[in-house]
């Protein structure tokens, strides 16, 4: 069994799920729900669809090249089964997927450096043309973090004054 990908969105298509079409020229089209069937007979174009993983690809918003990506390719070959190369196998797929993780995670917070800088610019804008909203609030909350200082100092002198009340005996 097989895990094929959507041709519209690029998500998995499980064996016994979702819809095959097979052209005249005997081209196989596999997709993964009827959303997917519906705009690819509407001749949509998957760049153009916001929630496709083409789209994200063209966009910039995934990785669209990567030397992690040579590995998912399908090969026809049958192999003769040896345990030793399997185990070799499945511990190689387990690296790749790690390599793979981190190499999205470094580019995902490469792209989101331009967007915090500016998220930032845009709540101190923000900010700045709304203090009048803010001023009252951090006005109270200055004024009770004083009478806390204050309260804290009488203790500090009260329990200085005070005897100890513990005595060493020697």
């Amino acid at each position: 069994m097989r895990i094929h990908t959507c041709y519209f969105c690029s998500s998995p298509v499980y064996p016994g799920h979702g819809i095959t079409f097979v052209r005249n020229d005997s081209k196989i089209f596999r997709f993964c729900r009827s959303k997917c069937h519906k705009n690819f007979n509407r001749k949509r174009n998957p760049r153009k669809v916001k929630w496709t993983k083409a789209f994200r690809k063209a966009a910039g918003k995934e990785m669209a090249l990567d030397t992690t990506f040579d590995f998912d390719k399908q090969r026809h070959r049958a192999v003769k089964y040896d345990r030793e190369l399997m185990g070799a196998t499945i511990h190689a797929i387990e690296r790749v997927t790690q390599i793979k993780e981190k190499r999205e995670a470094a580019f995902y917070k490469n792209r989101m450096k331009d967007s915090k800088a500016k998220a930032k610019a845009r709540d101190l804008r923000e900010l700045e043309q709304n203090i009048t909203l803010i001023e009252p609030a951090a006005a109270a909350l200055k004024d009770q973090a004083l009478l806390n200082v204050s309260v804290s100092k009488q203790k500090d002198a009260a329990a200085a004054e005070a005897p100890s009340s513990m005595v060493l005996d020697q």
